[in-house]
């Protein structure tokens, strides 16, 4: 006689008075693998293996529970109904088995069972939940305030939402990284992190600044690198009804990339102070290169100033009567233009602007602070994503702002804070309310990670989604998958982590379906 592997604790007693026994020569921890059944003639070592794999089930004292939640019953005259009873793994009752501290241990980042998980290709997110009541809370109105520490859910949601809308800007760039230069641009597919979305406009930044031409007679594979103009970035619109209900208005969103050529690093190297050509006020000033990369057209492409502000006009025209925003997002580069195309707009579309937010990421200083409060007298809303290890958001310049502003009680000093800023050249200020994250506080990435590591934007996204508050640890819930981390930063990921790399990979390619025995269960050891 056979005993059927997936048999309940509960229903051992009907065997108690059998002569057969068996015994089992594989682990009692894997109740999967079938038992080799062998015939002995004493009755007492049947009752004793009968009382060892009780043990081993913890049979409970409790009333047993009806039949068919515990047991798949085939009827003979249909098909096998829906399981809805425990399984097998769920009624051993683990944390019974082993220790307390062993089983919480399954909350720890350095789990197998979460890591394996985190490794995962399938994307898994926080919560979506309805904004439309708050939605102009969420976009800045208050300028966040209660909102960012601790980190509100639905916030970090948004923050990470808006990250990806970026890193789709990067990848549209990179697997077509060439702008014909004799030639109008053909249109570009950019594959959206959100189907809600629709791409709407390509957007292209032109340097002012160009190659000597006996670089293109040394080194005429340069190519793309030495282009004046470059795809930098899209407009996309909320199209699908539900998103818009869910988050209470029609979303415009401005996606910006950070720097890519050779002609856009050497904009960014001219730092110095220039004045805000449509302003009325001289004190206003920006970077020379930013400003150069914002408003200088293309032989076949307009500025990108020029093209932002006519398509948000046509979008706002199209949508005439629903409730808007616009989002600007961008990284680096990407995160500076975010600023003056957010000017652009509140001065080119006003008055019926809808309102603006900036979400930046690891932006470095755009201007000085008679341009930050220009940008604040035109209600436009700015959280700036921060990591304290990057560099690039303390360049260029000399950085006064925050100090003139811890200083203001004091008059005088007051005063030679102004005159600094109007005749410094390189007096800069950060602009709007500030998120700030930490490399150190991830518990994958390395505490020294290097200068490239701290800028990414994966690392940027990675250490949102897990920051909790200033004073508080990585979060132990985080949702964002390690993937695309480990592919780009390897050499600073904790070697703890890159050496489970590969037998978890190997696991998810054998069993695509779920989490292997391997990587669910914790060692009895």
């Amino acid at each position: 006689m056979q005993i059927c592997a997936t048999l309940p604790a509960q229903n051992l007693n009907h065997f108690q008075a059998k002569p057969a026994a068996f015994k089992c020569q594989r682990s009692r921890l894997n109740p999967l693998t079938k038992p080799i059944i062998r015939s002995l003639a004493s009755t007492e070592m049947t009752r004793q293996h009968l009382s060892n794999l009780d043990k081993v089930l913890q049979k409970s004292n409790q009333p047993a529970p009806a039949p068919q939640e515990v047991v798949n019953k085939v009827p003979n005259n249909g098909p096998a109904p829906e399981n809805k009873g425990m399984g097998l793994l769920e009624g051993l009752n683990l944390p019974r088995i082993w220790d307390e501290p062993k089983a919480a241990e399954e909350m720890s980042p350095r789990h197998f069972n979460r890591l394996q998980r985190l490794l995962s290709m399938t994307a898994e997110y926080s919560p979506r939940n309805n904004l439309a009541s708050r939605w102009r809370e969420y976009h800045g109105c208050k300028d966040w305030a209660g909102l960012i520490d601790p980190l509100d859910e639905n916030l970090r949601r948004e923050v990470v939402r808006y990250g990806e809308f970026v890193q789709a800007a990067y990848h549209a760039f990179h697997s077509n990284p060439a702008t014909p230069a004799e030639e109008v641009p053909l249109p570009r597919h950019v594959a959206l992190p959100e189907r809600s979305y629709k791409m709407t406009k390509s957007l292209y930044a032109t340097a002012a600044v160009g190659l000597p031409k006996w670089v293109d007679d040394v080194v005429p594979d340069l190519g793309w690198m030495t282009q004046r103009s470059s795809w930098i970035g899209y407009v996309a619109v909320c199209d699908d009804r539900r998103e818009i209900q869910r988050m209470g208005r029609r979303d415009i969103v401005i996606a910006l990339r950070g720097t890519a050529t050779c002609l856009e690093w050497a904009e960014n190297v001219r730092a110095q102070l220039v004045e805000l050509p449509e302003s009325d006020d001289p004190a206003q000033k920006v970077a020379c290169g930013f400003l150069s990369l914002h408003k200088t057209r293309g032989t076949h492409v307009p500025s990108l100033a020029e093209t932002v502000v006519e398509e948000v006009k046509r979008l706002m025209e199209q949508y005439k009567g629903e409730a808007l925003s616009i989002t600007v997002t961008g990284h680096s580069l990407g995160a500076a233009l975010a600023l003056l195309v957010a000017d652009e707009l509140a001065s080119s579309c006003a008055p019926q602007v809808p309102p603006i937010a900036v979400f930046s990421f690891g932006g470095p200083r755009v201007g000085n602070r008679s341009f930050a409060d220009r940008i604040n007298s035109k209600n436009v809303k700015v959280l700036r994503i921060v990591n304290n290890q990057d560099l690039i958001t303390k360049v260029p310049g000399v950085f006064v702002g925050e100090e003139r502003e811890q200083e203001s009680k004091d008059k005088n000093i007051g005063k030679m804070w102004d005159v600094l800023d109007k005749n410094n050249p390189w007096a800069y200020s950060h602009v709007g309310t500030e998120l700030r994250v930490d490399t150190k506080m991830s518990p994958y990435l390395k505490p020294n990670a290097d200068v490239a590591c701290c800028h990414d934007l994966e690392a940027y996204l990675h250490l949102v989604d897990g920051f909790l508050a200033s004073n508080c640890p990585f979060r132990p819930n985080a949702k964002r998958s390690l993937v695309k981390l480990l592919n780009d930063q390897r050499s600073n990921v904790k070697k703890l982590y890159t050496s489970k790399v590969k037998p978890l990979s190997l696991n998810l390619e054998r069993n695509n379906s779920g989490l292997s025995m391997s990587g669910c269960l914790p060692s009895p050891s």
